[in-house]
């Protein structure tokens, strides 16, 4: 009985307690000493892009290649070869086609009008130039040796954003089923950008080519 009169007073005491105690009080106080953070608005920063690709121009243009063959007997028709190469420019990057002949006369029954896949890169620029590398693959139409490659490198200078002029060297390979050779060329290109005014691309070209001057 005593046990029993001992556990009710204990807790009468500390129901009695609890009631006296400010309990709103004590948790505003808690609130104040630690205040949750403010809920933040929509992020008013607008990352920039940073990206160098989206900044990088994109464009079509138009190439006529004027080439020599440094290494063949013969006079200039024969030496001569002339192609012309429509494509588009992304940024370092250039995906072309191009049409030509591998000189200006025939060989017997063979022809010497061509059809290439041209991509180029450029590996170096600065300012106005730049040094670009080509690897192509094409075939001559109704030749022996059908089977065309090309390997060249070219310095450039971009006179305006739109007209560039280009020193090119290079080499052709023309592979058939009995035979193969190859030739070295050297000539020059002049190409044509087709970007309009005010336009975004004509801005960033002018921006890549003035940017290092």
């Amino acid at each position: 009985m005593k046990i029993i009169f001992t556990i009710t007073l204990i807790f009468t005491s500390i129901y009695l307690f609890a009631q006296n105690t400010p309990v709103f009080p004590t948790l505003g106080k808690a609130m104040i000493a630690n205040p949750q953070p403010k809920k933040t608005g929509k992020d008013t920063v607008t990352e920039s892009d940073t990206s160098k690709e989206n900044k990088e121009p994109r464009y079509f243009y138009l190439s006529v290649n004027t080439d020599v063959l440094v290494n063949t007997k013969g006079g200039v028709a024969k030496r001569f070869s002339p192609a012309f190469e429509f494509g588009r420019t992304y940024g370092i990057f250039d995906i072309g086609l191009a049409t030509g002949r591998v000189n200006s006369l025939g060989s017997g029954r063979d022809t010497t009008a061509y059809i290439e896949f041209r991509p180029t890169i450029n590996i170096f620029s600065k300012g106005r130039f730049a040094e670009g590398l080509c690897l192509g693959g094409g075939y001559v139409f109704g030749a022996k040796q059908g089977l065309m490659t090309e390997i060249c490198n070219s310095i450039n200078f971009n006179i305006t954003e739109s007209v560039a002029v280009a020193v090119t060297q290079g080499y052709y390979f023309f592979d058939g089923t009995n035979s193969s050779r190859a030739t070295q060329y050297m000539g020059f290109a002049f190409t044509y950008n087709f970007l309009k005014d005010h336009s975004v691309n004509k801005q960033r070209k002018k921006a890549a080519i003035v940017s290092d001057n």
